[in-house]
């Protein structure tokens, strides 16, 4: 997934779901690391700080 993509994925899943999609996307991090997939876990983490990112913003 290139950046463009991560970070309307990010403003997709921060718009379904506010406050609580970074704490959704920390917790698929957390699934796929468990499954041996650390592409994905990568994946979701930069998912998850472009969410923090946004929440931020938001804040301010």
């Amino acid at each position: 997934m290139d950046h463009k993509d991560l970070v309307q994925y990010a403003r997709s899943l921060f718009d379904a779901h506010g406050d609580k999609a970074e704490a959704e996307a920390a917790q698929k991090a957390a699934a796929a690391r468990d499954a041996g997939k650390p592409e994905d876990a990568e994946t979701w983490e930069k998912i998850r700080l472009h969410i923090k990112e946004l929440r931020g913003a938001r804040q301010t």
